[in-house]
């Protein structure tokens, strides 16, 4: 029975994603704190990592990376730069948000029909979150793809894993930094194959 539930979700996959010839995964790191310095709603995106995925094969075809400098909380907490290996001199030499943002559309302008993916859902709300502080729209189509919950659906698991958990099932050695946009970004295209169809 499992099998056959497995079975119907991947075709209910497979016909929502079918007219789409790129799949963009993205990875966002944001400021953070462990001691309430500031609120969540606060947080600002840090780097954006993406990886453009084709339709067809399923490889990687380009990939865009950039560090950002943060306004509201300029100063990177020692939580932070320990989470994510990003250093202070890496944002303060930054562009700010909006002209990240122009130039990560710049860059999509290269790909036609593509669908917004990220780990979860967190991604995709702080993208929100960043342009309606700068008063900026948001950049990407409505439909967003959550990797995490389509893993799990695909593989037969009732629980959510985290990227390394679903690298580990899926025997694929994690590569990079964890919490690098880049590196996760990465590593998430390689399990694309286990989200989209179910195996490589």
């Amino acid at each position: 029975m499992q099998d056959f539930f497995k079975k119907v979700a991947m075709n209910q996959i497979q016909k929502s994603l079918q007219d789409h010839q790129y799949y963009l995964i993205i990875d966002l790191e944001a400021t953070c704190c462990n001691q309430r310095s500031f609120p969540r709603n606060q947080m600002e995106i840090i780097e954006i990592g993406a990886v453009m995925v084709a339709r067809k094969g399923l490889a990687v075809v380009d990939e865009f990376q950039t560090f950002i400098q943060p306004v509201r909380n300029p100063q990177l907490t020692a939580f932070c730069r320990e989470l994510t290996s990003i250093r202070q001199a890496d944002v303060d030499q930054a562009p700010q948000f909006p002209a990240a943002l122009e130039s990560l559309q710049a860059w999509l302008t290269l790909f036609a029909d593509y669908l917004f993916c990220s780990w979860g859902d967190y991604d995709q709300s702080q993208f929100e979150q960043d342009c309606h502080y700068h008063g900026l729209a948001y950049p990407f189509p409505a439909a967003h793809l959550n990797l995490k919950k389509q893993f799990s659906i695909t593989q037969g698991y009732k629980k959510r894993f985290g990227m390394a958990g679903a690298l580990q099932k899926a025997g694929i050695p994690l590569q990079g930094t964890h919490h690098r946009g880049i590196d996760d970004a990465r590593n998430m295209a390689k399990l694309m194959p286990w989200i989209i169809s179910g195996s490589p």
